[in-house]
């Protein structure tokens, strides 16, 4: 999909209007999960919760995939408001989550994404006041844009009191060119077409073995040690992804230096199959499952 084409069909205004044909297909005529646009200095994107004007128990902050350069919080906004309902039946008070609607490639380039990133974290940690009550997530680019914000923090020793409470990584673009990202029978992805993207992400001024804009060349155990979030990591990815072998290659890493890592591969699965099948599963079941999956694994870690 040419990119120009992918930032329409995922636009806001492409996007909304589906999940409300959605909603009204099953006879949904509203949505008791509020939600509200947060435009700051820095940084906007989307606040959902039951009630705004209470403190959230449990803060989601996540970052959507798109390769960089097409996709929209609000393509993710039934995912989204499904994942803090779950957090709801789970026993969660008020559960919360901002997705930040970061700059496309080519209107900028790294680094204002993760600039970006940065400042939508304070914001969320400003609402929660605690960085343990926070869950960082994201999906392809999104899980990439995560991993650099916390690698961020490494190198800023003042900053690392602000880790949260977990990372949960949806089939994470973890090196954004490597020989290693190979086309698969069964996957949607191009390994070309990422690399083209990618390039597109890092710009000319920076190396595209730059750990910062690329984590997975980052091979300092020490330095995952440092920034891993203090209840550790969720891994969900498809066996047959283009990015499963860089994903597999980190989950050791972060294993070797001594973090609790867990990893849900499925198999046959595809790119961020989590957010696919919560559109293209044909059961409620088959569609929930790997929200489910991390809505345990978020309340047996952070509590």
């Amino acid at each position: 999909m040419p990119a120009w084409l992918g930032r329409v069909f995922f636009s806001k205004q492409v996007s909304l209007p589906f999940l409300r044909f959605r909603m009204m297909r099953h006879g949904y005529w509203s949505s008791p999960i509020r939600w509200r646009e947060v435009h700051r200095p820095g940084f906007r994107g989307i606040w959902i919760t039951y009630d705004q004007d209470e403190q959230p128990d449990i803060v989601i902050y996540y970052c959507h995939g798109g390769g960089f350069s097409m996709g929209s919080s609000y393509f993710y906004m039934e995912f989204l408001l499904a994942w803090v309902r779950l957090l709801k039946e789970a026993g969660y008070k008020n559960p919360a989550l901002f997705a930040p609607e970061y700059t496309l490639v080519p209107d900028a380039v790294y680094p204002t994404q993760l600039h970006e990133t940065l400042a939508g974290y304070h914001y969320v940690l400003s609402i929660a006041q605690d960085p343990s009550r926070i869950c960082m997530g994201g999906d392809s680019a999104g899980a990439t844009l995560i991993m650099s914000f916390l690698l961020h923090l490494s190198d800023h020793p003042e900053l690392r009191g602000q880790r949260p409470g977990l990372a949960v990584m949806i089939s994470p673009w973890v090196t954004i060119v490597s020989s290693a990202n190979k086309n698969t029978a069964s996957d949607y992805l191009n390994a070309e077409s990422l690399e083209l993207y990618g390039r597109q992400y890092i710009g000319s001024k920076i190396s595209v073995d730059d750990a910062m804009v690329s984590p997975g060349h980052c091979t300092d155990t020490s330095r995952w040690a440092e920034c891993s979030p203090r209840k550790g990591w969720v891994f969900l990815y498809g066996s047959e992804e283009v990015l499963a072998p860089e994903t597999r290659s980190l989950i050791a890493r972060l294993e070797r230096a001594g973090m609790e890592v867990t990893c849900d591969e499925e198999e046959g699965g595809i790119h961020a199959w989590p957010v696919a099948a919560l559109y293209l599963g044909e059961t409620r079941e088959e569609r929930l499952k790997g929200l489910r999956y991390v809505v345990r694994a978020i309340r047996e870690r952070v509590g």
